[in-house]
């Protein structure tokens, strides 16, 4: 099981791809919501759909920092979200309230989990690594709705119309998510450049939906079955899809540099977060249930405060990890 993603451009066009596998990481996610409660199929399908699409939107624009990607409403899923870095480490949660209605096939539509009375929104945030106090993260958001006010029931539909309005790019998305495997297919115009560009006749091929190159590939690439996403090699894929195209690969990106799961959980953010609460509540917690269980969302992992690591908080010593910590 490897986790990877795979670039390339096609040729004289102005379109480019790329195709992600996540599927070694995948299973941690999934292995580490076990302990707890795991989610139903359904939720962890668009989580797997949320995470492969992090990563394509990070790899695509190459941003020093995070990439978040989150859905919420009011439907029984009231949030989802997927993060991913620039080193294409990610992670994924979401909060579910009540029952998600049972499927046989594992597949439910946005306007049944999150977008029940057209509520829902998309938001994507870019938070740099580099911020500077006072400065906010950018963050575009658009609702879970075309431009006539009906509603979109796939995570990759809802994408390709935030990239629509936000980058005037035409996208095209492929998603798909099982137990197994996560992965994202990306196909995205490009602007033209050079004599292209100029005022003349192709001015208009640079156009919204009128370039006739990339609207081919996309059609071919809007052929991709989910089954045939999750269960064919990188190899295969591509090869089926664009045999007829003049493909440039470049070296794929696996291993220490590929995709990957990863959380930014510690116990001194956990620490600083119980500092942040006061003595008094800290004190209260103990008091009532004998010590402090702080479980990351993200991860599962579980950080344990006892009476004594708990006063250790507000001594001098604070900044020196407790003695008696624990992670379980």
């Amino acid at each position: 099981m490897t986790d990877e993603l795979h670039k390339f451009i096609f040729e004289g066009l102005p379109v480019r791809g790329m195709l992600v596998r996540l599927s070694a990481s995948w299973h941690e996610v999934l292995r580490r919501r076990e302990s707890g409660e795991p989610f139903p199929a359904p939720v962890r399908e668009l989580l797997g759909e949320m995470s492969a699409a992090a990563i394509l939107m990070q790899a695509n624009i190459k941003f020093h920092g995070a990439v978040v990607l989150q859905i919420f409403g009011d439907g029984p899923v009231k949030m989802a979200v997927a993060e991913a870095q620039p080193d294409l480490a990610y992670r994924t949660t979401a909060k579910v309230v009540g029952d998600v209605p049972a499927t046989d096939n594992g597949h439910l539509p946005l306007s049944v989990m999150v977008n029940v009375h057209g509520k829902g929104r998309c938001a994507i945030t870019l938070d740099p690594k580099d911020r500077q106090p006072g400065q906010t993260p950018y963050q575009g958001v658009v609702p879970l709705h075309d431009d006539h006010h009906q509603p979109l029931h796939k995570l990759s539909e809802v994408l390709e119309h935030y990239m629509l309005q936000s980058e005037q790019l035409d996208t095209r998305l492929i998603l798909a998510a099982d137990d197994n495997v996560a992965a994202g297919l990306l196909i995205q115009r490009l602007p033209m450049e050079g004599v292209g560009n100029l005022a003349g006749g192709s001015h208009h091929e640079d156009e919204i939906g009128l370039n006739e190159h990339y609207n081919r590939i996309a059609h071919l690439a809007a052929t991709l079955k989910r089954e045939e996403l999750l269960t064919l090699d990188v190899d295969t894929i591509l090869r089926r899809l664009f045999w007829e195209e003049d493909l440039r690969r470049f070296a794929p990106q696996e291993g220490a540099t590929g995709p990957r799961f990863e959380c930014t959980c510690s116990r001194e953010r956990v620490s600083d977060m119980l500092r942040s609460l006061g003595t008094e509540e800290v004190e209260s917690i103990i008091e009532e249930q004998g010590q402090i269980d702080v479980g990351c969302d993200f991860c599962g992992l579980h950080y344990i405060f006892d009476p004594i690591d708990a006063s250790e908080l507000f001594t001098e010593e604070a900044d020196h990890p407790p003695g008696s910590s624990r992670l379980q």
